[in-house]
């Protein structure tokens, strides 16, 4: 199995068994590119208390959804995942959740979006795409 894949397979995985709270973690270390949990405080909004965090973090990992290092005297916590195969699962749960999983109605709500304006090397990509999904 290509990691690739197995990345893929372990995102659904970990998405599906995620509080709230535990994905806003998650989301905080993809952004952080792993982080203390003083990092995942300060990154979060109306983040619970230090205690909490370190307790959800640590049920993270033995969960196996989170991997801790230790570097001194505190822990640093990172996604198992790559940012790609988490934002793929995550695009597949917004579709799912909010389009009644019309991939064309979430496309059509993206591109109506008047602050993303495309540029015309955008709307080229996008075209190749689409002509890549016809054949």
């Amino acid at each position: 199995m290509s990691e690739e894949n197995s990345n893929d397979i372990n995102s659904k995985d970990v998405e599906t068994h995620l509080t709230k709270r535990e994905r806003q973690i998650l989301d905080a270390l993809y952004q952080l590119d792993g982080g203390s949990v003083q990092q995942v405080l300060d990154a979060i909004d109306n983040p619970p208390s230090y205690s909490s965090v370190r307790a959800l973090l640590n049920r993270m990992v033995e969960k196996n959804q989170i991997k801790s290092r230790r570097d001194g005297n505190r822990y640093l916590y990172f996604p198992l995942n790559n940012k790609k195969a988490a934002g793929l699962s995550a695009m597949k749960r917004l579709v799912e959740t909010f389009f009644a999983g019309s991939t064309t109605d979430a496309v059509k709500a993206l591109l109506g979006n008047d602050k993303n304006k495309l540029t015309n090397e955008e709307l080229k990509t996008l075209e190749k795409e689409i002509d890549k999904l016809k054949e």
